[in-house]
């Protein structure tokens, strides 16, 4: 069972968001395979089925994304799932240029509070996670007002063809593994 976790925070004041891609993404995955997103537990939105071979629950947090900690913690629990085996983390990630995918199989929380509530309550960060670049802000805007602010025009409409290749490296770590994965999608 895996679990693909994708960061966001709930409501739609923060629909379609740069911090929300996560939730974008797995959206996209759930439309991919026709998964619906039918049960709540662990204070998040689950969408469980099979994917590339593998069982799956697709999950959004509801507890807003500084809490997300709360909620993964909780599911590894439910799921009994070994999280740096079988337990995906797609977010947002400032230091990515918009579109570019970084995958890794463990790492530090950075800047980013969701991964950080994530790791402090996991008690690590050995477990894989797939950071989709969202662009510094412009200027001298406060990245906080930058990673809750809409995309672009240009960012918009390359949307669908991003969220389809975060699909895709999602696919690739289930059925060839992550090492796989990281090869063919990560910025060389």
């Amino acid at each position: 069972m895996w679990l693909i976790v994708g960061l966001g925070n709930p409501g739609e004041r923060y629909a379609r968001t740069r911090h929300n891609i996560g939730f974008e993404a797995v959206d996209a995955l759930a439309r991919r395979h026709g998964l619906e997103f039918r049960g709540k537990r662990a204070n998040s939105l689950v969408a469980e089925g099979a994917i590339a071979g593998q069982r799956v629950a697709l999950v959004k947090p509801q507890t807003f994304m500084n809490l997300s900690g709360q909620a993964v913690s909780a599911l590894r629990n439910w799921y009994k799932i070994d999280p740096a085996r079988e337990l995906l983390v797609i977010y947002d990630d400032l230091d990515l240029p918009f579109a570019k995918l970084r995958l890794r199989e463990r790492g530090s929380a950075g800047t980013h509070n969701g991964m950080r509530s994530i790791v402090q309550q996991l008690g690590s960060g050995e477990f894989p996670r797939l950071r989709v670049g969202i662009g510094q802000p412009p200027g001298k805007m406060d990245p906080a007002a930058y990673v809750l602010s809409r995309f672009s025009q240009e960012e918009e409409a390359a949307l669908p063809a991003l969220l389809d290749t975060v699909a895709d490296a999602v696919e690739v770590v289930l059925r060839e593994g992550l090492t796989t994965a990281m090869n063919r999608y990560n910025p060389g």
